[in-house]
């Protein structure tokens, strides 16, 4: 969505471009592009041409890397939240490479929803319900919540809200999602404070919460489907038999950026839902 980088890439000036463009049009009859003063977009005629030259020089792209030996193909971008990142996707990178070594990955971390497009996005996992989400959207698992902590505090279970006094309580500060919040977990579980906990520490992003917990600094609210390899190594470990479910219409999902995706990108695509499937 940049003229100037589009011309450049091409070897280019922008106004050749530009013109190159418009006797495309010309000759289709159509418009292709909405022409903003410092922007531009496809109309539904562009998309739909865009969708079929991006698939095309993709396959072109696969068989070039088929035919010459040692040359890397096009990278696949996966993004994905900071905390999914730091706690699903990076403990499984090493897996990745070693089933995929011919495929190189590129991970970019956000909580922000990216523009595919501009950034350049294969693959995106998301969290969230599944009307806002695409139809070919692939289920990776949901969210469970359950209270969790170091193997270091020796913390005894937890059976009702007074167990949790004497304890420091570690908190995701400001999150849209209730029940990664102690007071919303509570509620979720039908319990309510009767005492007050020793102190509550309260971190911007969760991975910080978890790495908090695994170095025995406190309990914190453990979204178990990301913590999978963290319990398995015995870092952390469930220590309240209430697990909340919330809500019951999120998931996290799959989400491929491209109608007709290259084929590495639906080989790591394959990959990661086998990997949910493991989890």
């Amino acid at each position: 969505m940049s003229m100037a980088l589009a011309a450049e890439d091409l070897c280019l000036t922008p106004s050749a471009l530009s013109k190159q463009i418009t006797k495309l049009e010309e000759s289709l009859g159509v418009r292709l592009l909405v022409r903003g003063h410092r922007s531009i977009a496809f109309t539904k005629e562009g998309a739909e041409l865009y969708e079929a030259a991006n698939s095309a020089l993709q396959q072109v792209q696969d068989a070039v890397g088929r035919i010459l030996p040692g040359v890397t193909g096009k990278p696949v971008t996966i993004t994905a939240s900071i905390g999914v990142t730091a706690l699903w996707l990076l403990p499984r990178l090493g897996r990745l490479q070693a089933d995929h070594p011919d495929i190189d990955v590129r991970v970019a971390a956000n909580n922000a929803v990216l523009d595919v497009r501009a950034e350049d996005i294969d693959l995106s996992i998301r969290y969230s319900p599944e009307d806002a989400v695409p139809g070919t959207a692939i289920r990776l698992f949901g969210e469970t919540v359950a209270p969790v902590a170091s193997p270091l505090l020796r913390v005894r279970p937890i059976l009702t809200p007074d167990d949790l006094a004497g304890h420091t309580l570690l908190e995701l500060d400001g999150s849209r999602r209730p029940w990664l919040q102690w007071a919303g977990w509570m509620a979720g579980a039908g319990w309510e404070f009767t005492r007050k906990p020793k102190s509550v520490l309260r971190f911007n992003q969760y991975d910080f919460v978890i790495q908090a917990a695994m170095a025995g600094q406190g309990i914190a609210l453990g979204r178990l489907e990301l913590l999978g390899p963290i319990m398995k190594a015995g870092q952390l470990q469930a220590v309240s038999t209430p697990v909340v479910t919330q809500p019951c219409d999120h998931a996290y999902w799959l989400v491929m950026a491209e109608k007709v995706p290259r084929r590495s990108v639906v080989r790591i695509a394959d990959w990661i839902e086998a990997q949910a499937r493991l989890a």
